[in-house]
């Protein structure tokens, strides 16, 4: 019987060529990378929760606030990095030599911090000594504001990054979370005793 148009069993990338790393082999780094974003993506909650108009109220007190602010960072992460990222993109697109900057400083972040595989790789390797996530983030941080600074749209820069922070900040304190999305907030935060008042 004729194996025509079944689909194999297995979704892995065929094997790399006799002489060739697994980590040298092109298509091998991209099936990774798709592996990877897609999972990044994963990450990222539903545009449709983030923007419901039904869940936004003004909090009752500080207490409410800081809790709502503390559970909406935590679930919506991957969403508020994104918004600040095109709230700059969209800032440089008067400023063509910053936007080239901020691209190369994009790719960087995708390969260093965001599609590379936590599972696998465990941490990033400088010089025979693992550094962190922590690390990676300060430095990529870093490096991309000094390069967009010394540019010459120092303003233009911090002004969509202030906008950007604000924006998130107060989408954070008016969107009301859901109770599942407080427990995900406490696996990153300390919890705050309640307060009588």
């Amino acid at each position: 019987m004729s194996k025509y148009g079944t689909i194999p069993a297995s979704s892995s990338p065929p094997p790399a060529p006799a002489g060739a790393s697994s980590s040298t082999y092109p298509l091998d780094f991209i099936s990774r990378a798709k592996a990877r974003g897609a999972s990044a993506l994963a990450a990222r909650r539903p545009w449709r929760e983030l923007a419901d108009p039904g869940a936004l109220s003004v909090p009752r007190g500080f207490s409410d606030a800081y809790r709502r602010a503390r559970a909406n960072l935590a679930h919506f992460a991957a969403n508020y990095a994104l918004v600040v990222l095109a709230v700059v993109f969209a800032s440089l697109l008067w400023h063509p030599v910053s936007l080239l900057v901020f691209l190369a400083c994009f790719a960087a972040w995708l390969f260093l911090y965001f599609l590379r595989d936590r599972d696998v790789d465990q941490a990033l390797l400088i010089c025979g000594r693992p550094v962190g996530d922590g690390v990676v983030i300060a430095f990529l941080s870093a490096v991309t504001l000094v390069l967009l600074l010394l540019t010459g749209a120092t303003s233009n820069i911090l002004i969509s990054l202030l906008v950007g922070l604000l924006v998130v900040l107060f989408h954070a304190l008016l969107h009301r979370p859901a109770d599942s999305i407080d427990e995900e907030a406490g696996r990153w935060y300390t919890p705050v005793p309640p307060s009588n008042y």
